[in-house]
């Protein structure tokens, strides 16, 4: 299928470019950055659709200073804003997980009722609080968002607001008129408050397109000049006589000064209906009509006698109702047509969009009579209103790491399709597709359809865990393409299928769990045959491709700063009859992870992860070599080192998956330095001696081996995980080989039976050549002693970083300090990398090195690899907490706590109060934290909904304090912690007010990998590179 992001869009385009096009004044939260917070403002720009009108439009008049009139106007207005600060805590319809800042206004004192846009009230669940002028502080929940126009209305308790007066404002659509002067009161560009001036040049505008998100439409929109910008949505458009007359919608975003604000006859109305507590009818036709010129309608067919008719009943009316959408098997589907001209509703002449919104409303499970104009023609036709809520979602279900909801009207009228189906709101775990993380149609699960939500849940509730199904899709913006996958069903890591529905009285989504997962049916041996390849000469290669499998890597949580939730790549069989595939660490960075294993491209069989090298980029995982009938073989590993210059035959998959061969020629052995991810820190290979080849295949394929004539492997073709470019925040990965001698120590103690602990130096080295350190101190007798130990390589190697030790303390013994050049280790000149192996089973070295010039002798201690991986994850208000794992150490020089943010999840409080991936937290409400234990400890002492001090210390070493609240409804605190007596390897734990309990995943909002951020903006597969070369 191709990538759906290329396809054309079904909707017409705006003639406008892109820099003409207007944007939402949604606020990004957090909008100073943190100290030390790398990732991106939270929120979202959307950019928007101008319409260009043939109508005339007046020039804006230049607004005065601000008269005494106006001064008092405003200090009466002022104290009816608010700043609203809002999450929406998952995706839903049209919008994403996010977390922003936005403008509302009081509109009912004694009841309390704020009016804002509908995309600050969001569509789904919703959390947030509003800041009054004095400062003071309450929480709002939304009780109303419109399903089509853009006003929500939010209810907060007056009673919590004590030092000073609540006041509404009035609503008057009436007032808002061409000419007149206005002032928009909000939170623009982040300040708190913001007043600017302007005047209405158009009351006629269609409305704003905003891309492929939220758009209003079936209305009109007033123009203005008022060049508001980012937080100003929801902001009370106001006359000088303290009257609202219009809401703060969208404006463009090119420097034109031109803001678009909402008539206030429909937000009225629905307001006195919450007043009188009756409902709030909405009715549609699921049609959607444009204002157009009487010029334009003449050219779709309007006759002279019409337009005399309609000028007559209506003289100030330049612009008719003409129809633009007309939605696929709804009411209207076969009635009207795209281009139809509206004349009559009812028997009553109708040009705007205001007395259409009526007759619907109150028109719902009836019929209408619309007279219509056809290319001349006349056409009556008859029509039955729906109901426009029932085809507005108010539930979703999460299964799988996926969330569904049934397809809103919204997104049918956005792409011109029927509103019918299962929408993927949020494309995660299981249902990750095509690099989308929404806008797909499920069509069928498991070969059965799923018209709708009902359906669905009943085919994944009769799905066992770890099952492999057929899932068959389309894309809203390319319906003709059916696309089709085999996904693996997760119901072990997000065992609960629960279902989400809306409860306008508490403000709420209330979740309740439905079914219970089916345990995985146990797995069934299976027979294959390898590929043979076509004329391949080589056949040393068409017998190592017996060796090569492919491992996929899904992880359930973003850990130790990696940043993809999916990664698939090729390993090499070592042991056939264990079952021991060696593959890149690149691919499977830890173990809280499930990994399969494709066996001949036919035979998909779980792994485990058996070893994961701390320094040297490998990790060793393990499948059931019973359940694989298939002539496997083990790749046999050479024990001496290929040298430069020697042939060789390199043997890798391409993008494809395919296999590539070609005989070449070994370019160079080469100490090299993969780049520290400024960002966030992960796992990086180093002390590393890396092979490059004379193919362009080498760039080409990240997996594969370089072989010798005689089949025997010389090297492993390995892709490394490098850094962030800062500018296209792509992340680079570099393609080198590792060769094979350096393993065999390693995989000679896993066939026996035995897990290899291993013991390092801390530090990274880098090469210095003779001239260097000849001025640094070493003797001549030393520079003459490296040229006769390796006269291919006149190096020695200094310390360029040392290891931060563990929070706890300083390591015992004598270490090594940064720009030491070591000469020797227990008594052995070390000039190449594997030279540095003697350390793995030592508990200490004896290090001759060359410090300030001097020679010194020093007893070194290895550090024990056991403690550096993650066997602890505590899920804590969206944000992941973890101690701090190698690559930190690494990086940093001093360790301030054990409680490290790994990452975080969209929407969640984490994102909304700033506190970002890389920080430690050192202390809850001024108690000391030093621990993951410590932490939870003070933190379940915490109520619900209540706010509390966290003080942090970013990584460059800057302490701040964070103040947030906790939210256990859609956020409840949750643990993995590893466990080999669980299947996974790993065992989870919920924190309820109750206690905890293990077994299951958190009650709250659905938490995936593909909705959290590690700390350095968006990731990606992305490009290759070269690695640094150790020299000066």
């Amino acid at each position: 299928m191709a990538t759906n992001g290329d396809a054309r869009p079904k909707r017409k385009q705006s003639p406008v470019s892109f820099l003409d096009r207007p944007a939402k004044h949604l606020r990004p939260e957090t909008s100073a950055p943190t100290p030390g917070d790398a990732t991106p403002q939270n929120g979202t720009v959307y950019n928007v659709d101008s319409e260009i009108s043939a109508a005339p439009i007046l020039n804006p008049l230049a607004a005065p200073a601000n008269s005494p009139e106006w001064q008092a106007t405003i200090e009466n207005v002022v104290k009816s804003v608010v700043s609203i600060h809002f999450c929406q805590t998952c995706s839903f319809d049209t919008d994403l997980s996010m977390s922003s800042q936005a403008t509302g206004f009081v509109v009912d004192a004694e009841r309390g009722y704020i009016m804002t846009n509908r995309h600050v009230a969001c569509a789904g669940p919703f959390w947030g609080y509003c800041i009054f002028d004095n400062h003071e502080e309450c929480d709002v929940r939304p009780v109303y968002r419109d399903p089509v126009h853009d006003f929500g209305i939010l209810k907060f308790d007056p009673k919590a607001i004590k030092y000073m007066e609540l006041k509404a404002l009035n609503l008057r659509p009436d007032s808002a008129k061409v000419g007149v002067e206005i002032r928009v009161v909000g939170n623009d560009a982040g300040e708190k408050l913001s007043i600017l001036s302007g005047v209405i040049s158009r009351l006629d505008r269609n409305a704003p397109e905003y891309g492929e998100g939220y758009c209003d439409f079936n209305t009109n929109y007033i123009q203005a000049a008022a060049a508001a910008t980012g937080g100003s949505s929801g902001s009370p458009v106001v006359n000088l006589a303290g009257h609202t007359i219009a809401l703060q919608a969208g404006g463009r975003m090119d420097g034109a000064a031109t803001d678009y604000f909402l008539p206030l006859d429909r937000p009225l109305r629905a307001l006195q209906c919450i007043q009188n507590n009756e409902p709030i009818t909405r009715g549609t036709i699921q049609t959607q009509w444009m204002l157009k010129p009487f010029d334009e309608c003449r050219r779709l067919g309007l006759t002279p006698d019409w337009e005399s008719a309609i000028r007559a009943a209506a003289p100030k009316e330049t612009s008719v109702l003409v129809a633009e959408i007309v939605l696929p098997e709804g009411p209207a589907d076969g009635k009207i047509q795209e281009g139809d001209v509206l004349i009559k509703v009812n028997g009553e002449f109708l040009t705007r969009f205001g007395r259409l919104d009526a007759i619907l409303d109150a028109s719902v499970g009836k019929t209408l009579h619309l007279l219509l104009q056809r290319g001349g023609e006349d056409v009556e036709v008859r029509l039955d209103v729906g109901d426009l809520h029932a085809i507005t979602p108010d539930r979703f279900v999460t299964v799988a790491g996926g969330s569904f909801h049934n397809l809103s009207y919204q997104q049918a009228r956005l792409y011109a399709v029927a509103v019918k189906g299962v929408y993927i709101c949020e494309a995660a775990g299981s249902f990750k597709l095509e690099n989308t993380l929404s806008g797909w149609i499920v069509e069928s699960v498991d070969q059965r359809p799923t018209p709708d939500l009902e359906s669905f849940m009943k085919v994944m509730d009769s799905i066992p865990d770890k099952s492999r199904v057929v899932l068959s899709y389309r894309h809203l913006r390319d319906m003709h393409t059916r696309g089709t996958s085999i996904i693996h069903i997760d119901r072990h890591w997000h065992p609960k299928m629960r279902l989400a529905v809306r409860n306008d009285e508490t403000g709420l989504w209330d979740f309740t769990d439905h079914g219970t997962p089916k345990p995985a049916a146990p797995p069934v041996p299976r027979s294959a045959d390898f590929i043979q390849l076509d004329g391949v000469n080589h056949a040393a290669a068409a017998d190592i491709v017996c060796s090569f499998v492919r491992v996929s890597c899904n992880m359930p949580v973003k850990l130790d700063g990696y940043p993809q939730a999916r990664k698939t790549g090729f390993g090499l069989v070592i042991d056939a009859e264990k079952g021991l595939v060696v593959v890149s660490r690149a691919i499977v960075p830890y173990d809280l992870c499930d990994i399969t294993i494709t066996v001949a491209d036919s035979i998909i069989v779980e792994g485990k992860v058996i070893f994961m090298h701390p320094l040297q980029n490998y990790t060793i995982v393990q499948y059931d070599p019973k359940l694989v009938h298939a002539p496997v073989k083990s790749a046999p590993l050479s024990s001496t080192m290929v040298k430069q210059g020697e042939d060789t035959i390199f043997v890798g998959f391409n993008q494809n998956f395919r296999v590539v061969v070609a005989k070449t020629t070994v370019t160079d052995i080469t100490t090299v330095a993969i780049p520290a991810n400024a960002s966030a820190p992960r796992y990086r290979a180093i002390n590393l001696d890396a092979i490059t080849v004379d193919t362009g295949l080498s760039s080409q394929c990240s997996n594969g081996v370089l072989i010798g004539s005689d089949g025997i492997v010389q090297a492993l073709w390995l892709n490394y995980l490098g850094e962030r470019t800062p500018n296209t925040h792509k992340d680079v990965e570099y393609h080198l080989g590792l060769a094979t001698p350096s393993l065999l120590p390693v995989i000679s103690l896993i066939q026996g039976g035995y897990h290899p602990s291993l013991r390092i130096l801390n530090m990274e080295s880098y090469v210095v050549h003779m001239s260097q350190v000849r001025i640094m101190g070493v003797s001549e007798e030393w520079i003459q002693k490296v040229a006769q130990a390796n006269p291919s390589r006149h190096q020695l190697f200094m310390v360029r970083k040392i290891d931060c030790p563990p929070a706890s303390g300083e390591t015992k013994g004598q270490s090594l300090q940064e720009g030491d050049i070591i000469l020797t280790l227990n008594g052995k000149l070390i000039t190449r990398v594997s030279e540095f192996d003697i350390m793995y089973d030592q508990g200490a070295l004896d290090a001759l090195i060359v410090r300030g010039g001097k020679e010194m002798q020093l007893r070194i201690p290895t550090v024990p690899t056991e403690d550096l991986e993650t066997s602890r994850a505590l899920i804590f208000c969206g944000a992941v907490l973890q101690k701090p794992h190698h690559a930190v150490r690494q990086q940093i020089s001093k360790l301030h706590s054990e409680v490290y943010v790994s990452a975080r999840s969209r929407g969640s409080p984490a994102y909304q109060y700033g506190l970002a991936p890389t920080n430690f937290i050192t202390a809850v409400n001024g108690v000391k934290t030093p621990n993951l234990d410590e932490f939870v400890k003070e933190v379940s002492k915490i109520p619900d909904n209540t706010y509390f001090r966290l003080r942090a210390v970013t990584f460059d070493n800057v302490p701040w304090v964070v103040t947030m609240k906790k939210n256990d409804h859609y956020f409840p605190m949750s643990e993995y912690v590893k466990d080999l007596t669980q299947p996974s390897g790993w065992r989870t734990i919920s924190y309820h007010s109750a206690g905890k309990s293990s077994g299951g995943e958190s009650d709250g909002a659905p938490l995936t990998a593909e909705g959290m951020d590690e700390g350095g903006g968006e990731s990606d597969d992305g490009g290759e590179g070269e690695a640094e070369d150790e020299r000066e």
